[in-house]
C-alpha cells in the first residue's frame, strides 16, 4: 500500500527522457520542502488514503507507454520493492525520481537523481544514478553542481536546469557555463513551456 497523489499521463519533460511519453506516479511524502516545488500537494502523506500496488500498476497499464516514471514528493521515503515488482508483471520500464534523501529500494532502470544544496543526498545514491539533474538559481550553484558531479560514475548524464521562477535571469548564465563546460547538458521544464503536466 502506498500514498499516490495521482497517476496521469504526459510527455516527459526535463533531461534525458525530454518529449517521451510516459506514465507519472506520484506518490505523496517529503521532506524537502524546495521553495520552488511546483508539487507542494504531495509533502503531506495524511492526504492520501493508501492505495495497493497491484491497483498502482493496473491503472498505470491502462496508457499506452511502457514507461513508468515513479515521482513524488520525495518516492524513496516509501519501500518501493513491491511497487517495482508490480510494474514489472506490467512489462514497465521502470525510472526514478528523487533527491537521494532516503536509502534507495526497488529495481530501477533509470534513475535520475536530483540533489537539493539545503538537504543532502545520501553518499551511497551517487553511484547508482544514470542522470544528474541539478537546478540552478543562482551563480553559486554552479560550484555545488560540479562537487555533485564529482560524486557519479562517468557514464552518468549531467544535467543543468534553470529554476523556473527567476529562468530569464538564470538562463544566460546556464547557457554560458555549458559552452564553457560541455561534459553538461541544458535541461528545461517544456512541459511548463507547452502548458501540459
Amino acid at each position: 500500500m502506498l500514498s499516490v497523489v495521482e497517476i496521469f499521463y504526459s510527455l516527459h519533460g526535463e533531461g534525458r527522457f525530454t518529449g517521451v511519453p510516459a506514465v507519472f506516479i506520484r506518490l505523496a511524502g517529503c521532506v524537502n520542502i524546495c521553495p520552488w516545488c511546483d508539487s507542494k500537494e504531495s509533502w503531506s502523506v495524511d492526504r492520501y488514503p493508501p492505495m495497493p500496488v497491484d491497483a498502482i500498476a493496473t491503472k498505470a497499464s491502462s496508457f499506452p507507454s511502457r514507461i513508468a516514471v515513479v515521482t513524488g514528493g520525495e518516492p524513496l521515503l516509501h519501500t518501493l520493492d513491491a511497487l517495482c515488482d508490480a510494474l514489472k508483471q506490467h512489462h514497465f520500464r521502470l525510472h526514478l525520481e528523487t533527491s537521494g534523501t532516503a536509502v534507495l529500494s526497488g529495481a530501477w532502470d533509470w534513475v535520475c537523481l536530483s540533489p537539493k544544496r539545503h538537504r543532502p543526498s545520501l553518499p551511497a545514491i551517487y553511484p547508482q544514478a544514470d542522470e544528474l539533474k541539478v537546478v540552478i538559481e543562482n551563480a553559486a550553484d554552479f560550484t555545488w553542481a560540479e562537487a555533485a558531479a564529482a560524486q557519479v560514475l562517468p557514464d552518468c548524464l549531467l544535467f543543468m536546469q534553470p529554476e523556473w521562477s527567476c529562468r530569464q535571469t538564470v538562463l544566460p548564465l546556464l547557457i554560458d557555463y555549458i559552452k564553457q563546460h560541455p561534459q553538461w547538458q541544458l535541461s528545461l521544464q517544456t512541459h511548463k513551456w507547452l502548458g501540459i503536466r
